[in-house]
């Protein structure tokens, strides 16, 4: 019994080498790369797969005719789909040196919503993790992601002095989510750090405490100078508390090296009455070094944490600190950046936001004697 063909696709079962050569495809019909493909690892990365399902998509595309296998070195795209009309690049890279989960919370969500909408604009978004090393060798694989990935704009999140210098050099879009240092010429959007700790000063010295300290990483980035700015201006601008004295306690931001910081100061003959620390994620690291020395939040010593973390709200007592309320800085850093993506640049300015401060329970009066 003879049956005619159905007039219509029958489902393929499509295994996992076969929709990576699809992807693979894709991404070169719609030249994301000019004239070379990434390396194999970057190509796991991009597309969650493993190397053998790489090597096998790559073979397929070999086959057609669309790639050239070279061993040893970077393949070469040899041609793309006829009726595919080219468009341009759609990717937007956040450039961190380290990973995006060990930034402060709100900064965290504030780049899950503004990722969120660029996607709805059909932006795709990236994060390159570009590691402390020599910044010659950052600018080398700064310059070689951008061009095999045909990259649209930047953000730039806490990188370093010269990494921000080479992007104001560079004719690519960047918006530098954080604070630019002072002779960098590009848009930011930021907390105003400086402002933030001026302010958490003020209140250690309205309660009555005049050694106070301030627990930062040694980390050059420019929010955290500009937080060591205002935490001294504060005191400095205090005529009537010339007794008072802000301390800059500089880490690397490990447990061991805070503890030790932390012990040189409070063997000195005047140890502090208050601190302000810094990164979120270090407070906890504070906190236990005071109790094993009995020193209680905030029987002995008064406490502030210049950034957010949800925790700080569900302990006891609960850990003063600023916030965002609502999705404010996600707002700001989504309408920023959809200007910058529609109109190819924005005023190289300064966008600065001051969050709400939480009272908490760890700040007290002090009373010297």
């Amino acid at each position: 019994m003879n049956s005619s063909p159905p007039p219509f696709d029958i489902p393929k079962r499509l295994s996992l080498p076969a929709q990576a050569a699809a992807s693979i495809r894709k991404a070169i019909s719609e030249r994301v790369w000019d004239e070379y493909l990434p390396g194999e690892r970057r190509l796991c990365e991009m597309f969650q797969i493993s190397r053998p399902t790489v090597r096998t998509a790559l073979c397929q595309l070999a086959k057609e005719g669309l790639i050239e296998i070279r061993h040893g070195l970077r393949n070469r795209l040899l041609t793309a789909p006829e009726h595919f009309t080219p468009q341009p690049s759609r990717l937007v890279v956040l450039v961190t040196h380290e990973p995006v989960s060990h930034i402060a919370q709100m900064a965290y969500q504030g780049i899950g919503d503004m990722r969120t909408h660029l996607a709805e604009h059909g932006f795709a978004t990236e994060v390159l993790v570009c590691q402390s090393r020599s910044p010659l060798t950052q600018q080398r694989k700064l310059d070689s992601f951008i061009r095999e990935n045909r990259v649209f704009c930047c953000v730039l999140l806490s990188v370093s002095r010269e990494l921000q210098q080479w992007f104001a050099r560079q004719s690519l879009p960047a918006l530098v989510l954080g604070s630019c240092h002072p002779d960098v010429v590009l848009p930011s959007l930021d907390v105003d750090y400086r402002s933030v700790c001026r302010h958490a000063a003020g209140i250690f010295l309205q309660k009555g405490h005049r050694r106070i300290a301030l627990i930062v990483p040694n980390s050059g980035v420019a929010g955290d100078i500009a937080s060591e700015k205002g935490f001294q201006e504060a005191v400095a601008g205090r005529g009537d508390r010339k007794d008072a004295e802000a301390i800059i306690v500089r880490h690397n931001g490990t447990a061991l090296n805070i503890s030790a910081k932390l012990d040189a100061l409070f063997k000195s003959n005047r140890p502090p009455t208050a601190l302000l620390v810094a990164k979120h994620r270090h407070v906890f690291a504070v906190i236990i070094y005071l109790l094993k020395r009995g020193l209680s939040v905030p029987d002995k010593i008064s406490l502030i944490a210049r950034d957010h973390e949800y925790l700080f709200e569900t302990v006891h007592p609960t850990i003063s600190h600023y916030q965002f309320k609502d999705d404010s800085l996600g707002q700001r850093l989504s309408r920023l950046m959809i200007k910058l993506l529609n109109q190819g640049s924005i005023p190289a300015e300064p966008n600065l936001l001051f969050p709400k401060f939480f009272e908490g329970k760890t700040v007290r009066s002090h009373v010297d004697g």
